[in-house]
């Protein structure tokens, strides 16, 4: 079957107000800014986004965010989104926050069909006992507090139970893929996005090189395109648009060292 969309535009066509979505990328590494960029050309508000963390100022999902089209956001990490900050803290978001590794539990398991489980992560917490703050009023109390989650105990220690996490889209970005949906991360891309794509019942994604089907060796096959149903090729442009979320340079030049191998100013 060929899955292949020719724009990003067509492949986000369907996309309605408040979807929810599973968003992949790491930081600012392996994000799938061009599918990103149609859904906010296509106008859908109030989304429900799934993603490790909601983007940069002005990069990935925080160009939705600055656009005020995101309703409510799960994740892991605020990082240094300071319009996130904003937005959450005047209430004008909704902010679920759980640990990292169960984020990408709770994906993997929408993924596979299994719907909870428990884990040790979070017990003794606000995670387990519930309280976290999910949204703000204006005045800064706490509208919207997380409740409090069934805890149990395996082998003498609690574990907390987690919900698995399925969402109407997933917008994911691959290095490699083929016309049957394939897929291939490239490093710190492959932490979310193949996660991400399981969770979504309509996954879009967005490829550097797309490539016929058996090219792929099998084995490198990071996501089968089972879990796939639109393919959208990046052009050259697109797929060498690689920002660097925080870019650290050498001052001046490094001295040379002496006969002694000492490093001298």
């Amino acid at each position: 079957m060929d899955k292949v969309v020719p724009t990003a535009a067509a492949a986000v066509a369907d996309m309605p107000d408040g979807a929810s979505l599973a968003v992949g990328g790491f930081g600012v590494s392996g994000v799938p800014s061009v599918l990103i960029a149609a859904v906010h050309a296509l106008g859908a508000r109030e989304l429900k986004v799934v993603s490790n963390n909601c983007g940069a100022d002005g990069a990935g999902l925080g160009v939705l965010l600055a656009a005020g089209r995101i309703a409510r956001v799960t994740g892991s990490y605020v990082g240094r989104n300071k319009e996130f900050a904003r937005q959450y803290l005047a209430g004008e978001l909704e902010v679920e926050l759980i640990p990292q590794g169960t984020l990408a539990e709770r994906l993997r398991a929408g993924g596979c069909g299994i719907p909870a489980f428990y884990t040790p992560a979070g017990v003794g917490t606000q995670v387990a006992d519930g309280g976290l703050p999910w949204r703000y009023a204006p005045d800064g109390s706490v509208a919207v507090a997380s409740p409090a989650k069934d805890v149990r105990a395996f082998d003498g220690r609690d574990h907390v139970l987690e919900h698995a996490i399925t969402t109407d889209y997933a917008l994911v970005r691959a290095a490699r893929g083929d016309r049957h949906g394939n897929l291939v991360f490239a490093k710190a891309a492959r932490n979310f996005n193949p996660l991400a794509a399981m969770a979504g019942r309509v996954t879009i994604a967005e490829v550097e090189e797309l490539v016929e089907p058996g090219e792929l060796d099998p084995d490198a096959v990071h996501l089968p395109g089972i879990f796939v149903r639109r393919v959208v090729p990046l052009t050259a442009a697109q797929a060498a648009d690689k920002p660097v979320e925080q870019r650290t340079v050498t001052p001046g030049p490094i001295p040379a060292p002496t006969a002694a191998g000492e490093v001298r100013a």
